[in-house]
């Protein structure tokens, strides 16, 4: 279990949303999921807590509508930053765009959204009232983003230059065109993955679970569709659909991991 109580060191993914048409039927399908509780919030805002604990949010937006902060079918994920408008600047001065120019959000924080060189879109959350996600790495819970692209080169001099990352391989994953993103203090934040055949670049989001086979059996009762899980060297996998058509992944630690 990591409880969260401050706010997390620049660069690191700290909050998710996702863009909904129903948030009632949201609601029932990620409560089925992940034990997930709600709480309503201003401007169409959801907050989804587990155990009291904010880990996610739900914005509600009409089923056309072209403004939403994340490509069609995924999470948006934030990363933390100590000023936002610090950070929007360098990523529009390393060839990001902003799609949203920084803004307060009350007495909650300060937030921007994004786009990298080649499309892919997140946010920055600089964090007051709201820290973001209280609770990570346990199951109901966001335990990591990386970053797809058919074309990650941009991707793996663009983050750097923003967060001050910096980049290692890993040999655990042969013949896998991957990258580790490390924060300055070297504390790994998520990684680029080269995939030839992905359509677009993305960040992808996984939440951890208790059992994957479980957790899919769940999604496909609450309406949902659910890939065939598998193992990786890390976590056993399976990649979840929402009612909506949002995609994702869920994965549990192996038997006797901390």
């Amino acid at each position: 279990m990591s409880l969260v109580t401050s706010n997390q060191p620049a660069g690191t993914p700290t909050w998710i949303d996702l863009d909904v048409p129903d948030v009632e039927r949201a609601k029932e399908f990620y409560g089925a999921l992940f034990g997930w509780e709600y709480e309503a919030g201003a401007a169409a805002y959801t907050m989804c807590r587990l155990r009291g604990r904010a880990v996610a949010g739900f914005r509600q937006v009409p089923a056309s509508d072209s403004s939403a902060t994340a490509p069609s079918g995924l999470w948006c994920v934030y990363f933390a930053t100590d000023d936002c408008d610090a950070t929007a600047k360098r990523i529009t001065d390393v060839g990001g765009v902003l799609t949203r120019d920084p803004l307060e959000i009350g007495d909650r924080g300060r937030m921007a959204l994004a786009a990298d060189p080649s499309g892919a879109r997140f946010g920055l959350w600089q964090g007051r009232a709201h820290l973001g996600c209280e609770i990570v790495n346990e199951p109901g819970s966001l335990v990591r983003n990386d970053l797809t692209s058919p074309d990650p080169g941009p991707a793996r001099e663009f983050y750097p230059a923003v967060f001050d990352f910096t980049l290692d391989g890993n040999d655990d994953l042969p013949g896998v065109d991957f990258s580790f993103l490390r924060r300055p203090d070297g504390h790994e934040i998520g990684g680029i993955v080269g995939v030839p055949e992905a359509p677009s670049a993305a960040w992808q989001t996984l939440f951890e679970v208790a059992d994957a086979d479980a957790a899919a059996e769940r999604a496909v009762a609450a309406g949902g569709a659910a890939g065939i899980p598998s193992d990786t060297i890390y976590v056993r996998m399976v990649k979840i659909t929402d009612p909506f058509g949002n995609t994702f992944e869920v994965g549990s630690r192996p038997v006797g991991t901390p």
